[in-house]
């Protein structure tokens, strides 16, 4: 199935730990001896701390832009993301990677990196091959609001990065939302019906803006972690205030639901409450720009 291959690389919580450093103080036989202790053990302003990485690769594009937000100079190697190539800010960085396939190990070497940051549960293979020839790795994952925001400090205490800018965002992002409540399902497939559960981050972004998400609490069968499958019925017997929609860029999806037939017995079609996304911002998170283009839609 067509969908199938784009939710393989949906992604859910990143995590990252920061590196302390360390400095000793000279001997009495060392040039630089008559220098006082303390300007001999700080580091001048162009020196990094000890630990922090100098050559990142993301293999993931969220991951990609948040390193580049905070230390612009830090990033070597990115993935083929589409979000990425429309991004002047990332067209001289190496693509090590295109599409669902395994990235190019060669071309991350190539690199240098003392650091890789790949997704949890889908890079876990070219990580463990990298950890082996003694890079560095971290395997992340976003699934919320709270773990991007800790994340996002602690990738930047590891890049000796200012997180100020990024948090205002995110709070300006999430202030859109609108004070009013309303019960919400979110189908991202038609084939199967596919919702999110609160083991996800579309479940939680849409929590933020104040709507309920009726799928948040069932539990079922399904490959994709963070969802469930629905069955026509479900949809009908939920018959939520607002009915959102995942174009994931192959185009008939949308228009294919509203053949269904108990498409026109929901209260949300009936209302016009039905409001169209992107995949990428409500279901991969993407981008920070994707992120905050789904928290314009959100507030309405």
């Amino acid at each position: 199935m067509k969908n199938r291959s784009l939710w393989r690389v949906c992604l859910s919580g990143i995590m990252l730990s920061a590196i302390a450093a360390c400095a000793s103080a000279p001997t009495s036989n060392d040039p630089t001896s008559n220098i006082s202790p303390d300007a001999a053990e700080s580091p001048s302003a162009d020196t990094p701390p000890v630990g922090t990485p100098q050559r990142i690769v993301a293999l993931s594009s969220i991951s990609a832009d948040l390193v580049q937000t905070l230390s612009d100079e830090k990033l070597v190697g990115i993935p083929g993301s589409p979000l990425l190539a429309a991004d002047s800010r990332f067209e001289e960085l190496e693509v090590v990677s295109q599409g669902q396939t395994e990235p190019d190990l060669e071309k991350i070497v190539a690199l240098e990196p003392d650091l890789v940051i790949g997704a949890d549960g889908f890079h876990d293979k070219t990580l463990q091959r990298l950890s082996d020839l003694g890079i560095e790795t971290l395997p992340v994952a976003i699934d919320g609001w709270d773990n991007l925001r800790a994340v996002t400090q602690q990738l930047a205490n590891r890049l000796g990065s200012d997180s100020a800018p990024l948090m205002q965002r995110y709070d300006a992002c999430l202030a859109q939302a609108p004070e009013q409540t309303a019960t919400a399902v979110l189908l991202v497939s038609r084939e199967p019906l596919l919702s999110p559960n609160q083991n996800s981050w579309a479940s939680d972004f849409i929590t933020q803006f104040n709507l309920q998400n009726l799928t948040a609490d069932l539990q079922g069968q399904s490959e994709f972690q963070g969802y469930v499958t629905l069955s026509p019925e479900k949809v009908l017997e939920m018959d939520p205030d607002q009915l959102l929609l995942i174009d994931t860029g192959e185009g008939a999806q949308p228009a294919e639901l509203q053949t269904e037939p108990f498409w026109s017995e929901l209260k949300a079609v009936q209302t016009d409450q039905v409001e169209i996304f992107e995949y990428f911002g409500l279901v991969n998170p993407g981008s920070l720009a994707s992120i905050e283009k789904v928290c314009d839609q959100l507030k309405t």
